[in-house]
C-alpha cells in the first residue's frame, strides 16, 4: 500500500514537470523559411544566426561593380560602413514563418546613405563630360562665333537607388550599370544671336562704323574720329545714351573756346552735336555733324562723327546695351 502511493506520488510529480519542461524548448524557425535566400527553417534563433554569420554574410559584403559610359568602378561595403546584424536577421526569419510559409525575408542591414551619395557624386564627376558653350570674338569686319555642343551627365539618382537596392537585397547580381543623360549648354547658338542681337565696331583706321545684325553684317558708314592728341578710345565699350537733338555741354577746355564749361541747347545752330547721340564712354559717343567733309579723316576731339542723314538712319537700329568694339 504504501509502495503504491510513492509511485502515484511519483507519477503526479511527473505531469507537474511536463509543462515547465515543455515552456523552456526553444522556438523552431518554420519550415520553409529563408534569409535573404539562406534556409533557416527548423532552425533555433541562435542556430540560424550563426548559419547566416557563415553563408549570408560573405554574400552581403562582396563590393558592388559598376559601369558607367565604358569605366569601371567598385563600391566596397566597407566604405559605406555596412553591418550585418545575423541575430536580428534571425528574429525577422522567426517572427515571419508564424505568419506564411514559405517565405525569405531580408536582411538586417545598416549601412551610411551618405557614403553612397558620396560614392555616386564621383562617379558622376569622372563621366560628367562637360557642355561647351557658344562664344563670340567681335573684329572689326567679321562676328568669328563658336557653336556650342551638349554634354551628358551621369543620372545619380537613378543610380544611387539601384545601388540601395542592390546592397539590401544578396540575391541580386552585384553589378551595376549607371546611365548618362544628354544636357544643353547654358549659352547655345541661338541664345548668342539674341545676347548679340546688335554689334557696332568702329575701324579709326579705315574711318568706318559697321553695323552687324543676328551676328551678320548688315551695313556700314563713313566717319571721322579724334585728332591727334584727342584720339578716339579703344576697347569693347556699350552704348550706355541715347538722344534725339542732344544738347552740347562744352567741356571747360581751351579747345571749346567761347563755350567752355556753357551748355548749349540741343538743335541749336551753333551745338555740334547734331540730329542724334549714342553715347559710348564717359563723354565720346556717336553723333552727327555740322562739317561733313571732315568725314574719312581725324578730325573730332574723341567723338564719332557721322553725317546727319547716316547717324538718322543708324538711331533707331542701336538699342541701349549694343556692344561697341574700337579698334
Amino acid at each position: 500500500m504504501r509502495r503504491a502511493s510513492v509511485t502515484a506520488a511519483a507519477a503526479l510529480g511527473s505531469l507537474a514537470l511536463a509543462p515547465g519542461a515543455a515552456a523552456q524548448q526553444p522556438p523552431l524557425i518554420a519550415d520553409g523559411v529563408s534569409a535573404g535566400g539562406v534556409p533557416v527553417g527548423g532552425l533555433t534563433v541562435p542556430d540560424a544566426a550563426a548559419k547566416l554569420r557563415l553563408e549570408l554574410r560573405p554574400l552581403v559584403t562582396r563590393p558592388i561593380a559598376v559601369r558607367v559610359a565604358g569605366r569601371r568602378f567598385r563600391l566596397r561595403m566597407a566604405r559605406i560602413r555596412l553591418r550585418f546584424d545575423a541575430p536580428r536577421t534571425a528574429r525577422r526569419a522567426l517572427k515571419a514563418g508564424l505568419l506564411e510559409a514559405p517565405v525569405d525575408v531580408r536582411p538586417a542591414l545598416s549601412f551610411r546613405r551618405a557614403a553612397v551619395r558620396g560614392f555616386v557624386r564621383r562617379v558622376g564627376r569622372a563621366v560628367l563630360r562637360p557642355a561647351r558653350n557658344a562664344t563670340l570674338r567681335i573684329t572689326l569686319r567679321r562676328m568669328v562665333r563658336r557653336r556650342s555642343y551638349g554634354g551628358r551627365r551621369l543620372l545619380q539618382n537613378e543610380l544611387g537607388g539601384r545601388l540601395v537596392r542592390t546592397i539590401r537585397n544578396p540575391l541580386k547580381p552585384r553589378s551595376v550599370r549607371g546611365r548618362r543623360r544628354r544636357f544643353r549648354a547654358a549659352v547655345t547658338y541661338r541664345g548668342l544671336v539674341r545676347l548679340y542681337a546688335t554689334v557696332v565696331t568702329i575701324d579709326r583706321g579705315g574711318f568706318r562704323l559697321r553695323l552687324f545684325r543676328r551676328l551678320r553684317y548688315d551695313r556700314s558708314y563713313g566717319i571721322a574720329v579724334g585728332a591727334a592728341g584727342f584720339d578716339t578710345p579703344s576697347g569693347l565699350f556699350r552704348i550706355r545714351s541715347r538722344q534725339v537733338n542732344p544738347p552740347w555741354h562744352a567741356p571747360n577746355r581751351p579747345w571749346a573756346g567761347p563755350y567752355a564749361g556753357k551748355t548749349v541747347p540741343g538743335g541749336a545752330p551753333d551745338n555740334p552735336l547734331r540730329a542724334r547721340w549714342l553715347g559710348v564712354t564717359g563723354s565720346v559717343g556717336i553723333h552727327g555733324t555740322s562739317e561733313p567733309w571732315s568725314i574719312g579723316s581725324r578730325a573730332s576731339h574723341g567723338c564719332i562723327r557721322m553725317r546727319v542723314a547716316d547717324v538718322i538712319d543708324l538711331y533707331p537700329r542701336v538699342p541701349y546695351g549694343t556692344p561697341v568694339l574700337i579698334r
